[in-house]
């Protein structure tokens, strides 16, 4: 369990007073790639925003980088997601700001003071991205791809040891999606656990990972299923 990013027992997803996903129980360890599938509906998208405390976990147990999710105060919410990147289909990058400052908005509101060592981790993860020139860069003159890396770089400024990524290549032309899914790989190579919820089918064959299934109201473990 010392190895457990996300350890849920028991859990029911509810939104206001519908129940969407019930008995969930799953591990995700770290550096570990998991995929989070199933059809419009079905309950991702809930259980990726109780993942990261958008949506109160009201039943169970569930512990996400070392915070118990359940009785988890709201005080203490901006402390769990320091621990989480949270990358999205449609970037949620801030127009009227660059590059630079649009990382820079996320470490001032997760509590970084030190401008030198904001801009080292800055210049750092840019770098890590392959976007190492562009922090002067505003959003409107990115590619989505580039975009994306940017929403990347910013899931990942704060050392996170989880990542959310909720169709990260929806809006993206096919061979965007791949340099975007090698990047989210090799991310998962060096420690990071990342889940990612897609319907991309052709990416999940040519990167094959554990996958998570919603679907009836549960979450089906399918390495599970079919080892």
């Amino acid at each position: 369990m010392e190895n457990a990013v996300i350890h849920i027992q028991n859990a029911n997803i509810f939104i206001k007073h519908n129940k969407v996903l019930e008995d969930v129980d799953l591990t995700i360890n770290k550096g570990e790639f998991v995929y989070l599938i199933g059809k419009t509906g079905t309950g991702k998208s809930s259980f990726l925003r109780t993942l990261y405390a958008d949506l109160p976990l009201k039943d169970g147990e569930a512990s996400v980088a070392g915070f118990q999710l359940n009785g988890l105060k709201i005080k203490n919410i901006p402390m769990l997601r320091r621990k989480l990147g949270i990358v999205f289909q449609d970037f949620k990058l801030l127009t009227d700001r660059n590059v630079h400052e649009n990382l820079a908005f996320v470490m001032k509101s997760t509590g970084w003071k030190d401008k030198a060592e904001m801009e080292k981790r800055i210049n750092a993860v840019l770098e890590r991205v392959g976007l190492p020139n562009k922090g002067y860069k505003m959003p409107f003159e990115l590619s989505g791809g580039e975009q994306q890396r940017v929403a990347i770089a910013r899931a990942l400024v704060n050392d996170p040891e989880l990542i959310l990524a909720d169709e990260p290549t929806g809006n993206l032309d096919p061979e965007t999606s791949e340099e975007i899914m090698k990047l989210m790989l090799e991310i998962s190579k060096n420690g990071k656990a990342i889940l990612m919820a897609t319907h991309d089918y052709d990416l999940m064959q040519k990167f094959p990972a554990r996958k998570l299934k919603c679907e009836g109201g549960k979450i089906h473990d399918l390495q599970l299923v079919n080892s």
